[in-house]
Formats: structure tokens, sequence, C-alpha cells
């Protein structure tokens, strides 16, 4: 197992690598001059060429391209993404608050999806075809067809403004999270839960599931080892979800007004503030390597075949 773990976090190196590359390379991509869009943060009335070419050399602009990607990534490191264009402040100083307020936010309803994916899947795999399966399905295809700002925007109207007991934004208290989560559980409960589903009932003809019926075992425990079976495919597919609610949080931030990733990227590319949109684009980047990384290794740690074939 310990060498299975080093050869994915080995594999994992270049593929970060590319991302940080690219991830550089997309900054420069952009028409406009970093150095005006500082100069212009400053409220520089008049922006000259002498300032330009002076205002790159203080930001290091000036140097190779090569050299410059070099120092960056280096900085990269050491959680160094250098200052802020706008407010001139460290963007880790920015981006660290934002990024633990998301990762709390996603925490709880990737909690919140991952009970009722696996409680909805269990039953619906247990009554297929029935009408409690077509019923659930049914009303879980609704919910997920609802855009979030339209949902949010319902459930803000009803239980914030029509019965007054909840908060429209902030994170003040537990109150403040019951929305936004509300939000995001509903959005993708309806996918993950039609995996669970899925691969429960992909495992209902083999052949210890037949082989415990012929030897009359509860159908409650023969559901528990199909359920324990089934989890190999949940558990990635739950590992990765951790990762792309992170950087899908844009809406139901700016809706609740969180002070998560999701407001500050917005923030950073209405106002052309570059470190921070590098560096919200490279830690999304690596959180969602970070977790691929993961769910394999507990996929291998429950399924010793795929440690040999990595061997």
């Amino acid at each position: 197992m310990g060498s299975y773990i080093l050869k994915r976090c080995l594999l994992s190196f270049p593929l970060l690598a590319i991302i940080s590359f690219l991830t550089f390379v997309l900054n420069h991509l952009s028409p406009l001059d970093p150095a005006e869009v500082v100069l212009h943060a400053q409220g520089v009335p008049n922006i000259t060429e002498e300032l330009i070419a002076e205002t790159n050399r203080a930001l290091g602009l000036d140097q190779p391209f090569l050299i410059r990607y070099f120092n960056w990534l280096v900085s990269c490191l050491q959680l160094d993404f250098g200052d802020s264009y706008v407010t001139g402040k460290p963007v880790w100083s920015l981006l660290g608050p934002a990024f633990l307020n998301t990762l709390k936010l996603t925490l709880v309803s990737m909690a919140a999806i991952i009970v009722l994916s696996i409680a909805l899947g269990v039953l619906c795999a247990w009554k297929e075809g029935k009408r409690v399966d077509k019923s659930v399905r049914g009303v879980s295809f609704l919910l997920t067809s609802m855009p979030p700002y339209w949902l949010a925007s319902l459930l803000v109207w009803y239980f914030s403004v029509h019965l007054d007991l909840l908060p429209t934004s902030g994170m003040d208290s537990f109150k403040s999270y019951l929305l936004p989560v509300t939000v995001i559980t509903i959005s993708y409960t309806g996918i993950y839960f039609r995996i669970v589903r899925s691969s429960m009932i992909g495992q209902l003809n083999e052949d210890y599931v037949l082989y415990g019926r012929a030897s009359g075992l509860p159908e409650r425990i023969i559901m528990i080892h199909i359920l324990r079976n089934s989890l190999q495919v949940a558990i990635s597919v739950f590992c990765m979800a951790i990762p792309i609610i992170l950087g899908s949080t844009v809406v139901v931030e700016n809706l609740f007004a969180w002070p998560g990733l999701g407001t500050l990227s917005v923030k950073s590319i209405l106002s052309r503030d570059f470190p921070i949109i590098q560096a919200y684009v490279l830690v999304l980047a690596a959180a969602f390597v970070l977790f691929n990384t993961l769910s394999d290794m507990i996929l291998a740690a429950m399924n010793p075949k795929l440690r040999k074939g990595m061997s």
C-alpha cells in the first residue's frame, strides 16, 4: 500500500507542474497591462509610458517569461502568491480566509449530500421500479433542473422575507448556513443519489446476493453488503464532489453574500486583480488533483486489485 501511495503522489507532481504553467500563462493572455491595472487602482491620474515601465520593473514584469514563471512558482510553493494589484495586501491574506469560509460551506453541504444520497439511493434500489422509486427520482429530477439562483431566490423570499426566520446574507451563526447549504444540497443530491442507486442495482444480480437470499439471510443484511460493495464507486464520486463544489459556489456565495472564494473571485475578475485570479485558479486545480489522488488511495485500500494494477 505504501508503494502505491508513493507512485500516486509522484504521478501528481507533473500534473501540478503543467497546471501551474498554464495558470501563469493564462494571466498573460489578458490584453490589459498589469502595470496599468496597478496604477489605476492606486488612483494615478496621468499614466505615462515611463510610469508604466517603472511599475513593470517594480513588479518584476520586465524579466524574461521563464524567469518570472520560476520565481512565481517558487513563491507559490511557500504560499506566497504575491500582492493584490488593487489593495496591495498579500494575496494569501485575502485568499486564505475566503478559502476557509468556502471550505466550511462545502464540508457542511457535502455531509448533507452524502447522507441524503446514500439514504435515497438505498431506498430507491430497494424499491426499484415501485412508486417510491419513481416518485423520488421524479422529484429529484425536478429539483436538480432548477437553476441555483432561482432556487435560492425562492428560499430567500419564503424563509427570510415571508417568514422572517433565516438571514439572507453573511455567516454570523448556524442559521446563516441553512439556506446556502440547502441550495447546494438540492443541486447535487439529485445527481449523486442516482449513482448510488445505479451502483446498488448493479450488485443485485451478483452471485453473493443470490446465495444470501437462497440461504435465507434477512433482506436488511443483504442490502448492507450490497451498500458496502457499492460504496467503491460512491466514494470516488464523493471525493471528487468536494473540489467540484469548491469551484461552483460562485452563484450561491454571491447571492447570500458569503465571504468565500466565489465572492472574492468575482470581485477580482471585475477589478482585473490578476494575482488573486492566478492563485484562485491554482488552488482549485490543486484541490482537484489532491482529491483525485485521495479517492484513488481510498479505493486502493478497499480493493487490493487496484494496488496490483499499479505495481
